[in-house]
C-alpha cells in the first residue's frame, strides 16, 4: 500500500477568498509552494488572478493553465535567456531584482523594454519567522539607493519588495520591514508605485499557532499608509503557505514499530521533507473506528527509505496504542509536501481522494471546530 493523498478543495477556496475579500491590496500565488494544477484551477476560479512564478518552468505552467493571468516572476537571480522566454513569449512584465547586475541583465533579455514593473527586493531581517530568507536575497541597505535609482529610470514602475521568512509568527515582522521600505525610500527620494510584502503569511501547526491573519492585514495596511509613495501606488503580498496548507493531508500506513519510533511508507524524500531537514511538525491523528482512548505519547518517524536521514524527530503525538497496520493522517501538507516529493528508493505517493471535511486545523473558520474523522477506503 502506497501513501494516498487526501485534498480538500474547499479549504483552498475558503482560504483564497479569505485574502481576495480582506487583504488590503492584491494577492498573489507564490505557486512553488504548491504548484498542482488542480490547485492553480481552483485558486484563479476563486479569484486569485496574479501568481508569483520563480522559474521559466513555474511561467510555462501557469501561462498554459490561465492563458489570462498575470505573471510575475518575483527570483531575484534569472536566467537571461529565461527572462526572454518570459517576456516576449508569456506576456511577463513584472521582474524582481536585487542588483545593478539583474537589472542590466533584465533590460538587455527584454530589448531595454518601455513596459516593466521592476520590484527591488531590499533585504529584511527574518528574526520572527520560523524559516529564516535573509541572507539568500536582497539588497544591502548602503546599496539600496543607487539600485532604486537606476530601476527608477529604467521602470514603467517601480517597486520594492521584501520577504520577512516563512512561517512569520507575528505582524511585527511587517510592521519591521516596512520600516526599513520607507527609510530605502527617503534615502533614494524616488517615486514608487508598488509595495510588495512578499509572504510568509503563515498556518497552524503543533507549536505554532499565530495570531488571526486580520491582524497582519492590519498592520500592514497601517504601515503601507504611512508610507511617502505614490498617491495610486498598490500593494502586493505573495502568501504561499497560508492558500495551500490546508489543502491537502496525507494518509501514511504504520509498518513497524520499535518503542517509541514508528515507520511509516512516506517520509523525508516525499511529502514529509520539512518533517525531517528542518524539524516541522505537523498535526497527526489516529485512524482508527472507534476512536482509541489511551493517552497520547511523543513518537518520532523513520520514513520507507534505506537512508538514515530518513527521520523526522517530531514529536507527533499519537495514541500509546499505535501500532504495525495502523493508518495514521498527516495533516497541512498542502503547502511544499507535494512539492519536494521525490521518488527515491521507489517510493512514493500515487492515489489522490477528494474529501470534504475539514482540515485538522485552519486559521478560515472562527469556530475553529475539530476536524470530523475521515473514513477511506484503503
Amino acid at each position: 500500500m502506497q501513501p494516498v493523498t487526501l485534498i480538500r478543495p474547499h479549504a483552498a477556496r475558503r482560504a483564497a477568498r479569505f485574502f481576495v475579500e480582506k487583504f488590503p491590496g492584491r494577492s498573489i500565488y507564490a505557486v512553488k509552494a504548491n504548484p498542482s494544477p488542480e490547485l492553480i484551477q481552483l485558486l484563479w476560479d476563486s479569484g486569485i488572478t496574479h501568481f508569483d512564478v520563480a522559474s521559466i518552468a513555474e511561467v510555462r505552467l501557469v501561462s498554459r493553465l490561465l492563458p489570462e493571468a498575470t505573471l510575475c516572476f518575483m527570483h531575484p537571480v534569472k536566467a537571461e535567456e529565461a527572462i526572454a522566454e518570459a517576456y516576449e513569449h508569456h506576456g511577463v512584465r513584472v521582474f524582481s531584482l536585487d542588483s545593478m547586475d539583474e537589472l542590466e541583465k533584465i533590460m538587455r533579455a527584454t530589448g531595454n523594454a518601455t513596459d516593466l514593473t521592476l520590484c527591488v527586493r531590499l533585504r529584511v531581517s527574518s528574526e520572527h519567522s520560523k524559516l529564516s530568507l535573509a541572507s539568500k536575497f536582497g539588497v544591502a541597505p548602503d546599496e539600496a539607493k543607487a539600485l532604486l535609482f537606476a530601476a527608477r529610470q529604467a521602470a514603467d514602475a517601480l517597486g520594492i519588495c521584501f520577504h520577512v521568512g516563512s512561517q512569520a509568527m507575528t505582524p511585527d515582522a511587517y510592521a519591521q520591514a516596512m520600516h526599513r521600505v520607507r527609510q530605502a525610500i527617503v534615502d533614494a527620494a524616488v517615486t514608487v508605485d508598488v509595495i510588495d510584502v512578499g509572504g510568509g503569511f503563515p498556518s497552524s501547526y503543533p507549536g505554532m499557532e499565530p495570531p488571526p491573519l486580520e491582524l497582519y492585514f492590519q498592520t500592514i495596511h497601517r504601515a503601507f499608509e504611512d508610507l511617502p509613495i505614490s498617491y495610486s501606488a498598490e500593494l502586493w503580498a505573495e502568501p504561499g503557505r497560508a492558500l495551500c496548507a490546508e489543502y491537502s493531508s496525507l494518509v501514511v500506513r504504520v509498518e513497524k514499530r520499535r518503542g517509541d519510533e514508528l515507520y511509516i511508507n512516506d517520509g523525508a524524500y516525499g511529502a514529509l521533507f520539512d518533517a525531517a531537514h528542518i524539524g516541522w511538525r505537523f498535526p497527526v491523528t489516529l485512524l482508527r473506528e472507534p476512536e482509541s482512548e489511551a493517552k497520547d505519547i511523543a513518537f518520532s518517524f523513520y520514513g520507507p527509505t534505506c537512508d538514515d536521514l530518513d527521520h523526522m524527530a517530531g514529536p507527533f503525538l499519537l495514541p500509546a496504542v499505535t501500532r504495525a497496520g495502523d493508518y495514521v493522517e498527516i495533516g497541512m501538507l498542502g503547502a511544499y509536501g507535494c512539492a519536494m516529493r521525490t521518488g527515491f528508493n521507489g517510493f512514493g505517493s500515487v492515489e489522490t481522494v477528494v474529501v470534504t471535511d475539514e482540515p485538522m486545523v485552519t486559521l478560515y473558520d472562527a469556530a475553529q471546530r475539530p476536524a470530523a474523522n475521515n473514513v477511506v477506503k484503503l
